[in-house]
């Protein structure tokens, strides 16, 4: 079988003069531009946010729990799952009372989990996953990009949930801390560029906050959203993982890895989040260019 089925952006005062009653009266310049108070006031609560962020990372490093900063209200936004509970939350919540307005508490009735599972699409040993992008090393071999708590479970990959078709082997898998790796493909296996809705990628690119973005994973097929926030920390049961994509796209178990992607570029790699494709959910993804950067690896 052939993996082209699952292929798997002030105010500046003037000096002048004002003539009153034939009297020339001299306006005094400014010393320079003056940022305005608004702007001042989100980039301190921006720096008050960062101290904030910092200290999660030290001392509320609790399974179910993630974070990122609101670009626009510059609090930090903290989610705890339903698992977060007893000693658990009276820690979160005595650690977040002490930061004031500088937090935002959501309870989400879903669990923050990573979305592998055992089923169809690319099969590792004992579990499925889904095909991001297909890439191309440094000596210019074919390969494909995947989330990396994926890679770190398989080091073969097959297009059968039989394992009789194999692949690609793993060679590098990073989880956690980051969510990417890759495998190299068998001689003669298809690598398309397009991802398994015909869009053809050209190139990855950063998300920014609004976007809308696309994610296609092989047990809840495309689903589109937008990016809600970046630089997010998550805390799965399995560790910790940074720097990740937020989103209200949903996603399930065995979208893991899968493509998230606007138009032609690469975006995301599909780590995991909450909810689901019926009720909805929020979804992190790895950035591809980190990963790209990571492997020495290219796009198409």
């Amino acid at each position: 079988m052939s993996p082209s089925r699952f292929p798997r952006r002030g105010l500046t005062l003037c000096a002048a003069a004002a003539l009153v009653a034939g009297v020339a009266l001299a306006v005094p310049a400014a010393a320079a531009p003056l940022e305005t108070s608004g702007a001042a006031a989100l980039s301190a609560k921006m720096a008050a946010a960062r101290v904030v962020t910092s200290e999660l990372n030290r001392s509320a490093r609790i399974a179910g729990t993630a974070w990122r900063v609101d670009p626009r209200s510059g609090q930090v936004l903290v989610t705890a799952d339903s698992t977060v509970t007893g000693a658990a939350l009276a820690k979160l919540t005595t650690t977040l009372s002490g930061f004031g307005d500088k937090v935002n508490l959501k309870r989400t009735t879903g669990k923050l989990r990573l979305f592998i599972s055992g089923g169809d699409a690319i099969w590792g040993q004992g579990l499925r996953c889904s095909l991001g992008f297909n890439v191309h090393d440094s000596n210019g071999n074919p390969a494909m990009l995947t989330a990396g708590h994926c890679g770190v479970a398989t080091n073969d990959w097959w297009a059968d949930s039989g394992n009789a078709e194999h692949i690609a082997t793993t060679q590098q898998a990073d989880f956690p801390g980051t969510d990417y790796s890759w495998a190299a493909y068998d001689q003669g296996v298809d690598a398309p560029s397009a991802v398994n809705t015909g869009q053809e990628i050209t190139g990855a690119g950063d998300a920014t906050v609004g976007e809308s973005v696309t994610r296609s994973g092989s047990t809840s097929g495309v689903h589109s959203g937008t990016v809600t926030g970046l630089d997010a920390t998550v805390n799965y049961s399995e560790g910790t993982v940074t720097g990740l994509i937020d989103t209200d796209v949903c996603a399930e178990p065995g979208d893991s890895g899968g493509a998230l992607f606007d138009g032609s570029t690469a975006i995301g790699l599909t780590s995991g989040g909450s909810g689901d494709c019926t009720s909805g959910g929020e979804t992190f993804f790895q950035p591809v260019p980190a990963a790209l950067a990571a492997y020495g690896l290219t796009l198409p």
